[in-house]
C-alpha cells in the first residue's frame, strides 16, 4: 500500500483496536466496554500515522471505547469526524465474556471445540457468527457506497466482527470464515473493489510480526 490514490477502485481497511489489560489477561471481552492500555493508546498513535498516508475518505468506528479511542487517533491526523456504529461491536458472547481462554476451554470445552470446527455455535448463549456479520457487513458496505470511485474508507472494529464482515463480503461460507487468521492489535486487512467483487489485498498489515491476542474481541 502506498499514499498515493491509484485510481483502482474503491479500498476498505479494516483496522483492529489496539490492545487492552483484557487482552493481556486473554480475557474474552466480547461487547463488555474495556479502555486502551497506555501501550494500546501508543499502538493506536503509531497505525494511525500510517494509514494517514492512505488519505482516507471516511471512517467508521465501533462505538465501544477501545475501538472509538482508536478511530480518534486517526481522526486526530485526518480531520476526518468518525461515524461510531454500534452494529460494528465485538461478538456478544454471554458467558464468556470476562473469562479467560483458559476458564473458557475448562467451562466451555466441547462448546469451543464445537466453535474451532466452524459448527454455528452461540458462544456463551451469545450471538451466531453469521449474526455478527448480518449486522456489521451492512453497515460497512453502505458506508463504501458512499466512497468516491477510487476513495478509501477505513472501519474500526474487533478481530471477531472483522473476520466475519471479511468473510461475508468475499463471499465465504460461514464454516471457512475461521481459515481466516487473527488479527494483532492495531493492526488491519485491506479489501479492494474488484470485477467480481471484494477481495482481499491485504491481512493482518501494519507492523512487525506480533502475537494475536484475544482476537475476538
Amino acid at each position: 500500500m502506498t499514499g498515493v490514490k491509484g485510481g483502482e477502485g474503491r479500498r476498505i481497511v479494516l483496522w483492529r483496536h489496539g490492545q487492552t489489560s483484557w487482552n493481556l489477561e486473554r480475557r474474552f471481552q466480547g461487547s463488555t466496554d474495556i479502555e486502551l492500555t497506555e501501550t494500546g493508546v501508543a499502538q493506536a498513535r503509531r497505525s494511525a500515522r500510517l494509514l494517514a498516508a492512505l488519505k482516507p475518505d471516511a471512517i467508521v468506528a465501533s462505538d465501544l471505547r477501545r475501538a472509538a479511542a482508536t478511530a480518534a487517533e486517526l481522526s486526530a491526523l485526518t480531520g476526518l469526524a468518525v461515524a461510531h456504529d454500534s452494529a460494528l461491536r465485538e461478538t456478544y458472547a454471554g458467558e464468556w465474556q470476562g473469562l479467560t481462554h483458559d476458564e473458557i476451554t475448562a467451562r466451555y470445552g466441547e462448546q469451543y471445540a464445537a466453535w474451532k470446527r466452524g459448527e454455528p455455535v452461540r458462544r456463551g448463549g451469545g450471538e451466531l457468527e453469521t449474526e455478527v456479520a448480518d449486522r456489521a457487513a451492512p453497515v460497512v458496505l453502505e458506508q463504501a457506497e458512499k466512497l468516491p470511485v477510487d476513495g478509501t474508507l477505513v472501519v474500526v472494529s474487533h478481530g471477531g466482527t472483522i473476520r466475519t464482515t471479511i468473510g461475508r463480503l468475499l463471499g465465504l461460507e460461514a464454516r471457512h470464515w475461521e481459515s481466516l487468521g487473527g488479527l494483532s492489535n492495531c493492526c488491519w486487512s485491506v479489501l479492494g473493489e474488484g470485477a467480481r467483487g471484494w477481495r482481499l489485498l491485504e491481512h493482518n498489515a501494519g507492523t512487525l510480526p506480533e502475537p494475536v491476542l484475544g482476537d475476538d474481541d
